[in-house]
């Protein structure tokens, strides 16, 4: 009976028998010193310590960055918070009801550092019908606001609501708020559209997350909601 050829030896057959004789480099420690590798930051052969402590120091580095990088965004969400915190209390404040939209543009400005605020609020109560929030609104706009589900956020291709802005032309990119007395799964109907807008066209990219928009969007509802009927 001939003998059948003995297959070679191959790297996962030695990678097999190491990782499953832990014991090995025990006996041979010898060999550990003398396993020279390459440097993943230059040319030089290196030792297999000396190669693990580099592969090492660049995990802990890039451990480094996305630790600043959480930090980083930390302070920015917390800074965030709080200009929402300063507007929410001074629409708290508000008496006026008359007063408010302007008041409301203005903080806007103020806390989140916006060039240009317009804000719009139809089916008003008879004493505000006459007020310039009040006026110069289409159906079509109202239509358009009604099926915003989130806030618009993209370029300013020329919108009606872009021509209440004091500057539209000068409104690179925009962020387009609806505003509802519910949520838009339970009443998608609007009473108005809030306009932020800025010559930054990336200031309101159309791939931005909205979260910060759908909060600002619900607190200008709720406040002014005292211009509807009831």
């Amino acid at each position: 009976m001939k003998n059948e050829p003995i297959a070679p030896i191959t790297e996962d057959d030695i990678a097999n028998y190491l990782a499953n004789t832990p014991d090995f480099f025990e006996r041979h420690a010898g060999l550990l010193a003398a396993v020279q590798l390459s440097n993943p930051h230059g040319l030089r052969a290196v030792s297999l310590q000396e190669r693990q402590a580099v592969l090492l120091r660049d995990k802990i580095k890039g451990l480094e960055i996305k630790a600043v990088e959480m930090i980083r965004h930390g302070h920015e969400n917390s800074a965030l918070a709080d200009k929402l915190h300063a507007w929410t209390c001074a629409l708290l404040r508000s008496a006026d009801a008359k007063a408010l939209p302007a008041l409301l543009a203005r903080e806007l400005t103020a806390q989140f550092g916006l060039p240009q605020v317009a804000l719009k609020v139809w089916a008003v109560r008879p004493e505000f019908a006459a007020e310039p929030f009040a006026q110069g609104v289409s159906d079509d706009l109202m239509t358009f606001a009604a099926s915003l589900m989130r806030p618009y956020c993209g370029a300013n291709p020329g919108l009606e609501a872009a021509q209440w802005l004091a500057e539209p032309q000068a409104a690179a990119s925009l962020a387009l708020i609806p505003l509802r007395a519910a949520p838009a799964a339970q009443n998608p109907q609007a009473f108005g559209l809030l306009v932020l807008a800025s010559p930054d066209a990336r200031r309101f990219a159309a791939d931005m997350g909205t979260d910060l928009l759908e909060r600002i969007g619900e607190l200008a509802s709720a406040a002014l909601l005292r211009l509807c009927p009831a």
